[in-house]
């Protein structure tokens, strides 16, 4: 997986757009951006027809990409295609995450979330998307991270060499739980865009992992 990076040298941190289609959450990302080093990006769809979610992502993947930041769309493939995402953030099944894979793997990375067990985890696995994702989207509502997610994405740093995501709690001092599982990264959300400074909660994040995050063993 790319996510602006061949391979992180600590976890690193993915923002999670939340529900809100406003210009003001296109700022408070921009914002967000500017506070230091971001891997990636994730636009969700949430309730948005196909017109409104391609408007929206049409204005939020090139703020993302312009900071270094990969784009990943949430939802609708085809508007990843049209507006120039890095990738697709796919949530269903295997033989559905397969297909994907096979139609769009040569252009652009492919994430697969959705997994609420190890099994599930494994079977999405096989199939060898760009990484899984523990958690989510909108359901960071508690401090912590949820200790399910946490447990999964532990268990899968130790034993899967895919990279994994886990999603943290709605505090920026949880990317210290999620980065203690070995996950390659943490996906934050309402830490940031509910925080009066975005950019200052991106740099106190990474300044969190700077100090906290145990080290990746260099590649042989």
């Amino acid at each position: 997986m790319q996510m602006n990076q061949a391979m992180p040298t600590r976890c690193r941190l993915v923002l999670i757009m939340p529900q809100d289609d406003s210009t003001g959450a296109d700022a408070a990302l921009a914002a967000a951006l500017s506070g230091g080093d971001v891997a990636s990006v994730i636009l969700p769809q949430y309730a948005l027809d196909e017109v409104a979610f391609q408007r929206l992502a049409e204005r939020r993947v090139p703020v993302a990409q312009a900071a270094g930041a990969a784009a990943m769309v949430a939802g609708d493939t085809r508007v990843a295609a049209r507006t120039g995402a890095d990738g697709i953030h796919f949530e269903g099944g295997k033989a559905e995450l397969a297909d994907l894979i096979e139609r769009h793997a040569s252009r652009m990375m492919v994430g697969a979330g959705g997994a609420k067990t190890r099994d599930d985890a494994l079977e999405l696995g096989e199939e060898r998307p760009d990484y899984i994702f523990f958690g989510r989207f909108g359901y960071d509502t508690q401090p912590e991270p949820h200790s399910r997610n946490l447990s999964l994405g532990r268990w899968w740093a130790e034993m899967i060499e895919l990279p994994c995501i886990v999603m943290g709690g709605n505090r920026l001092d949880s990317v210290r739980a999620v980065a203690g599982t070995g996950a390659e990264f943490v996906a934050l959300s309402a830490a940031v865009f509910a925080a009066e400074d975005p950019a200052a909660a991106v740099r106190e994040a990474n300044e969190l992992l700077d100090a906290h995050a145990p080290r990746f063993a260099e590649p042989a």
